[in-house]
């Protein structure tokens, strides 16, 4: 596997991708791309991981929704797999500072503080995830389960920046299925209905 002699620490690092499995006997690897245009991730010099090494593109081709990419000096299966579920950042500074209307990068949005359309505060933004089906932030409370939203303008209509606050429409997000659905759960644990009233001894009456 190919590592760098001086490790380097981002100073602000953005995760443009992550490597998944090894594909065919030669070193080469499948990523997932973050970027709008896949192949774009072979235009922003060495790669690095979270721990310093970095990563040089030798060779970058699409397939289907991922990227194969060869790195220097990964030159066979057990190195290409020894790099399956790695994360890849390039610096801020690499990056272009103006973007399209609507376009965000993931690293901005993790940390914005989230409230819905009443002012009330759903927590913080901690991930970003897409597991096919598009964008989706994960969003922490101060306590209890976190939630998924769909990162589409309907569900996000409003998105500052400057402020460190997104705005999210309760109805178009799924919010009001999600409690839903966790009490639901809350109630299969523990074996009782929190809405219905407890059953008292006989003696003392009972439901009525």
């Amino acid at each position: 596997m190919a590592r760098s002699n001086n490790p380097t620490r981002l100073e602000n690092p953005v995760q443009l991708g992550v490597i998944g499995a090894a594909h065919g006997l030669k070193g080469e690897v499948r990523v997932k791309a973050f970027t709008d245009d896949p192949l774009a991730l072979g235009g922003y010099g060495p790669l690095h991981t979270a721990d310093g090494r970095a990563l040089t593109v030798a060779h970058i081709r699409p397939a289907k929704d991922l990227v194969i990419i060869r790195f220097e000096g990964v030159n066979d299966r057990s190195a290409a797999e020894a790099l399956n579920g790695v994360a890849l950042f390039v610096d801020r500074s690499a990056l272009p500072r103006e973007l399209e209307e609507e376009e965000f990068y993931h690293a901005d949005l993790v940390g914005l503080a989230a409230f819905d359309e009443t002012g009330e505060s759903l927590g913080r933004v901690v991930a970003v995830h897409n597991f096919g089906a598009g964008d989706i932030l994960e969003i922490r409370p101060s306590s209890g389960i976190t939630r998924m939203i769909p990162f589409t303008r309907d569900a996000v209509p409003e998105i500052d920046l400057a402020e460190g606050i997104l705005r999210i429409d309760s109805l178009a997000a799924g919010l009001d299925n999600q409690e839903a659905e966790a009490e639901e759960q809350s109630r299969s644990r523990h074996g009782f209905d929190r809405g219905a009233r407890p059953r008292g001894p006989k003696s003392a009456g009972g439901n009525r």
